[in-house]
């Protein structure tokens, strides 16, 4: 098995990128999702709320962040400081201390939503322990886990069953892998990354349950009943949940730096 795939997305429910590579630090992918929006209750915003957000591309710059809009209008978002407004802002159960973009990007993101929002961004102060499996585990601002992989046959098997193939990016993971049965993920425990900076373990904390995301359209935002019709005729457990994906976290506490690259060979349990 090897990795086929890497994705990152900058901004919680922005469209992301596909990449070659990714670095890796204690939080996860490095910016993967490190920026978020928050509504006036600093609560945070996705798509399962606001579908227009699929129609916004954030991209990682020298200086901060480069959001882009369908029609190709973009604004740049310089990376707040140290002194910069800190807010305590709410994913899903989780307070957690952000720190504000500022006026101008959130001006721009609310006229292109039509809602008010603001953006945030994570600095070092930033903290939030991952309750799966350990606490001594942190996670950004992904939804359950540093990251999420899927297997390429996975979603081969599920496009077999459509009148019209998705994408992988309808589920946004962050590691797709070839070379196993479909849904082999589902049974992993540990996952071993073989890098050129050496072999990095994960642990399979639990199977991703999907929300409303996968059936929307991932550039337009357009809700639509497929995939999710489908996956849930053979993908709907006991729990009622359907599940498509499994969440990672590192093995070891203190995990070295290292960059994962689209061919490192892959080893389970």
């Amino acid at each position: 098995m090897e990795i086929s795939a890497l994705y990152h997305f900058p901004v919680k429910s922005l469209q992301g990128h596909k990449s070659k590579s990714l670095p890796l630090d204690a939080f996860g992918a490095v910016n993967d999702r490190r920026w978020m929006l928050v509504d006036s209750d600093n609560q945070f915003v996705t798509q399962r709320r606001t579908r227009a957000m699929a129609q916004l591309k954030a991209t990682v710059t020298a200086q901060g962040l480069r959001l882009e809009n369908a029609d190709g209008e973009r604004f740049e978002v310089i990376q707040p400081t140290a002194d910069a407004e800190r807010r305590t802002v709410r994913v899903w159960s989780d307070d957690v201390t952000a720190r504000d973009a500022g006026d101008e990007p959130a001006q721009w993101l609310s006229e292109q939503l039509q809602t008010p929002v603001r953006l945030v961004a994570m600095g070092e102060e930033f903290s939030r322990p991952l309750e799966v499996p350990r606490e001594d585990r942190q996670v950004g601002f992904a939804d359950a886990a540093p990251l999420l992989v899927i297997s390429q046959a996975s979603l081969d098997d599920l496009n077999s069953r459509l009148v019209e193939p998705v994408s992988m990016l309808r589920f946004r993971p962050n590691l797709v892998i070839s070379g196993c049965e479909p849904f082999a993920e589902d049974n992993w425990k540990t996952l071993t990354i073989h890098t050129h900076d050496g072999p990095l373990t994960f642990d399979c904390t639990h199977p991703c349950a999907r929300c409303a995301i996968p059936g929307l359209h991932p550039f337009t935002g357009r809700a639509q009943k497929e995939p999710l019709k489908t996956l849930a005729s053979y993908r709907r457990w006991e729990d009622g949940q359907i599940y498509f994906g499994m969440n990672l976290a590192p093995a070891a506490a203190e995990q070295k730096a290292a960059t994962i690259c689209v061919g490192d060979r892959i080893e389970v349990r």
